[in-house]
């Protein structure tokens, strides 16, 4: 066996290996898509918010509600959208959509975002607003350092960009808002448009 041929065999035992252990079929595109969503979504809040409450909000009021509807229904596209570019990159990989190493990504990612949403929900409940934003992304980024021991490391970069944003709208908590829009809006562009290059378009 010569050199070339050992190296060849090599490199697809680690690629064989990388598949059974890591979820990679995770799609770029949505990241970019996820972004767009975002900052549609903080435009039309921003609007209401600055329009109609005299730039605060109020627990059981009407604007807030609105914003959370807002919020809500960026996170239902954004997961949609994921699932389903996911899944048809996961049958162009020949890799399935749901096994063990995508349960474990799903697991990995849950725990930590699941727990920062309680914690909002409580802190939001006890009608302290200022750090909603940054705990978003602190939490969000997070789940995406957890997720990415099983898939591209790549994510663990975004996530350590979130938490950084997040750890910063904490400290600075009247830019929490724009933070927001750059973690989850600009960042998943950029992310995105560096995953779709380096991973979809091979």
């Amino acid at each position: 066996m010569s050199n070339e041929d050992y190296l060849k065999d090599l490199s697809e035992i680690k690629n064989i290996m990388t598949k059974s252990s890591r979820f990679i079929s995770l799609s770029g595109l949505s990241g970019i898509l996820a972004g767009i969503y975002a900052l549609i979504g903080a435009a039309i809040a921003y609007y209401i918010v600055t329009t109609y409450s005299r730039g605060y909000l109020i627990l059981d009021g009407k604007i807030f509600n609105i914003c959370l509807g807002i919020l809500t229904t960026v996170a239902v596209l954004s997961i949609v959208t994921g699932i389903i570019l996911t899944t048809r990159n996961a049958k162009k990989n020949g890799e399935k959509i749901w096994d063990n190493s995508s349960r474990r990504l799903l697991l990995s990612f849950l725990v930590p975002l699941m727990t920062g949403g309680i914690y909002i929900l409580i802190i939001l409940w006890q009608g302290k607003y200022g750090q909603t934003g940054g705990l978003m992304l602190i939490f969000y980024g997070l789940a995406l350092i957890s997720a990415s021991k099983h898939s591209v490391g790549d994510i663990k970069y975004l996530g350590l960009i979130q938490v950084v944003l997040g750890l910063t709208a904490a400290l600075f908590p009247g830019y929490g808002f724009w933070l927001w829009v750059i973690g989850f809006g600009v960042m998943h562009i950029i992310y995105g448009s560096i995953m779709h290059f380096k991973y979809d378009m091979k």
